[in-house]
């Protein structure tokens, strides 16, 4: 201290690091207020980054809950093995929910037809998994820039006990105060990356290290032209008249059931490189490679509606 005054010292987080420390608050919230809740994981970018984030806001004790996966049975495989890695890794319980089971058991009709998907039956199979475990919390992975129906979400998604979202009937969450106030058998979708970009999301990846499906970097694979996107020619994929699959080199910007999630042509094979050109992008990840949201203008709201993430 010199002539009697001392200089003040001040703490400023980055951008990136005042929204991870905010993903934490709101994993911490939930874990100390709820009972069972779980952590919705797919093995895309979104929800390897919350596992992330979940590890980094209990340690060095382990993951107080387990990850959930609905299996629509059209998975990518190299998604299937890098979350059975992934669960090992960081020491979680892995509950899989499987849309087969509800085809099976007459609850799920499975659409036919060349473009069949079986994208919108994950929301009984999700509701199903939720109940029959118990989960009165659920985290996702969904951000408010990805979708419209997603950008009038709170971080705290009130469902009601048939597992609805009314957009009309959800909290308010004045200086980041959360209410999870539910009754037995209705439950609360909670997503700590909701205020993150896509952005954000891969500058993140880049400053952890985060290892991801490889399908998110450029790689050479057979697609086709399907609906104004590039279509992964899998084995879930029946070719349509006029279908000419050809190699491109591709990556995934979001990575869902192989039906109906496209890929964009790329020579990104880094964490940095990605970020460049989703710095460039004027489209969401989704808006540009997700058939399942070109429905109609309405489309997810819809899905939100009767139950989906």
């Amino acid at each position: 201290m010199k002539g009697g005054s001392a200089m003040a010292t001040t703490y400023e987080l980055s951008p990136l690091r005042a929204l991870e420390a905010e993903s934490v608050h709101v994993l911490r919230e939930v874990a100390a207020t709820f009972e069972r809740p779980a952590l919705l994981f797919s093995g895309g970018k979104d929800s390897v980054v919350l596992l992330h984030l979940a590890a980094k806001a209990f340690w060095p004790a382990p993951v107080p809950f387990p990850v959930l996966h609905v299996d629509t049975g059209h998975n990518f495989d190299e998604v299937l093995a890098f979350r059975d890695r992934a669960v090992a890794r960081f020491g979680v319980r892995l509950v899989v929910a499987a849309v087969q089971d509800d085809i099976d058991a007459g609850r799920a009709v499975e659409e036919t037809g060349p473009r069949a998907s079986r994208n919108r039956l994950q929301s009984i199979t999700l509701l199903r998994g939720i109940a029959e475990n118990g989960f009165d919390a659920a985290f996702g992975g969904a951000r408010r820039d990805e979708e419209k129906a997603r950008a009038k979400e709170r971080v705290f998604s009130f469902r009601d006990e048939y597992g609805q979202w009314d957009p009309r009937n959800q909290r308010p969450e004045l200086w980041n105060l959360y209410n999870g106030a539910h009754r037995k058998g209705e439950h609360i979708r909670v997503f700590p990356l909701s205020n993150w970009t896509e952005l954000d999301i891969w500058r993140y990846i880049a400053a952890e290290h985060i290892e991801l499906p490889l399908l998110y970097y450029a790689h050479r694979r057979r697609v086709v032209h399907r609906d104004g996107m590039l279509l992964a020619h899998t084995r879930f994929v029946t070719l349509l008249e006029g279908d000419e699959p050809f190699e491109a080199s591709v990556r995934f910007r979001t990575v869902g059931d192989a039906t109906c999630t496209g890929c964009v042509e790329s020579t990104a094979t880094t964490a940095e490189s990605v970020i460049t050109e989703v710095a460039a992008s004027r489209t969401t990840e989704r808006g540009a490679t997700r058939a399942d949201d070109r429905i109609s203008e309405a489309g997810m709201e819809d899905r939100k509606k009767e139950g989906y993430f």
